[in-house]
């Protein structure tokens, strides 16, 4: 078992430590297989009753997948190369679907930086948990990939537009945010964590209405429970904006809704936003707008097969490879996108990503 994840049962509740600061607990293949065991393990014991996802530094929960890897892997030669990397996505979107799905209360604290990855194993959970560092985020977009990990799903069911803004723009936000637009439940008071999760083996209960109720009831404000004013929220003051802009059919019609914005309470926003825009890859952009949308109809399963075979498609491309080369590696923050201008993404470049790479029968993920 790697120590850069760390499990124990305490007073009925099991504990996962995401251990791996150096690296934000970015996951490697063998975190995300050692969770999946523990969680095997304690679904049919009855000394578990419930589990805890948080970290050893109040830095991060989870900055995400291991980028590094992702690249390494894709560069490599090797068949064993290139047969890790299928496995890391294989596993890791296994797992999300594992957490979804599982018979016990399963809680995670967001603390800190909480993206990607890190989203797609604290986002499934009962109980969500930020904090006011909490720095949340869908930002596979920046690298030239799309939000996965389940991401397509949950942003689809944000309020209005937001799921889209968000993960077409890959912008991260707090924890104010994240309770207004339904990503997290509760927002506590960083000094109050450790106290707090002292009183998590008593407020286990089969649904997030029980937990949330009696979070509220044994804790309270006086503890550092935050009573946050969502009109704190920048998701809710920007909402108008957004929900009118990100509705278009397509990233070109969204940049030029932007870019027409006039109203003074949003100028600044549009312009903002719309900066962001320019940076990312045109193709991926386009892509995440239409899985989001299609996720919608979805079963958790079947968008994490969909999302199976984008990936796969998308390392195809190279585009996340060029993506994760100019912000990590190379770190001269100057992709070359393919193609550079969104008026030259078409409908048939986008299709492809959609096309399937497996029969059903043969699909990594047939057995979700």
């Amino acid at each position: 078992m790697t120590n850069h994840v760390l499990t124990a049962v305490n007073q009925e509740s099991a504990t996962i430590t995401l251990n791996r600061p150096e690296a934000l607990n970015s996951l490697s293949l063998a975190m995300i297989r050692t969770i999946r065991s523990a969680l095997d393990d304690w679904a049919s014991d009855k000394h578990v009753k419930g589990v805890v996802l948080h970290s050893s530094t109040e830095k991060a929960l989870c900055a995400g997948g291991d980028i590094r890897f992702f690249y390494q892997a894709a560069q490599a030669n090797s068949c064993e190369g290139s047969a890790l990397l299928e496995d890391f996505f294989t596993e890791e979107y296994a797992l999300v679907h594992t957490i979804a799905s599982y018979p016990k209360p399963y809680i995670s604290i967001m603390q800190g930086v909480v993206m990607g990855g890190g989203m797609g194993i604290a986002e499934p959970a009962r109980l969500r948990i930020a904090t006011q560092s909490s720095k949340i985020a869908m930002p596979e977009v920046n690298i030239g990939l799309f939000p996965d990990v389940g991401g397509t799903r949950f942003l689809s069911h944000l309020p209005g537009q937001l799921g889209i803004y968000l993960g077409v723009t890959g912008q991260t936000i707090t924890a104010a945010d994240a309770l207004y637009c339904g990503m997290a439940d509760l927002a506590l008071e960083d000094r109050a964590v450790e106290k707090f999760k002292k009183i998590i083996p008593n407020i286990y209960a089969p649904s997030r209405e029980e937990m949330l109720q009696k979070a509220h009831e044994i804790y309270g404000q006086e503890n550092g429970l935050m009573n946050i004013d969502l009109q704190q929220s920048l998701l809710a003051r920007m909402r108008p904006c957004i929900d009118e802009a990100f509705a278009q059919e397509h990233i070109s019609e969204i940049m030029e809704a932007l870019n027409k914005e006039s109203r003074p309470e949003f100028k600044e926003f549009a312009t903002s936003t719309l900066a962001t825009m320019r940076k990312r890859s045109p193709l991926l952009m386009q892509v995440s707008l239409k899985a989001i949308r299609r996720a919608k109809n979805m079963t958790l399963a079947q968008a994490l097969r969909m999302e199976r075979n984008l990936v796969r498609r998308t390392f195809e491309h190279g585009e996340v490879i060029e993506g994760v080369r100019a912000l990590v590696i190379d770190k001269d923050h100057a992709p070359r996108w393919r193609p550079a201008q969104i008026d030259q993404v078409s409908d048939a470049m986008v299709e492809h990503f959609f096309s399937p790479c497996w029969p059903a029968s043969l699909h990594p993920l047939r057995d979700l």
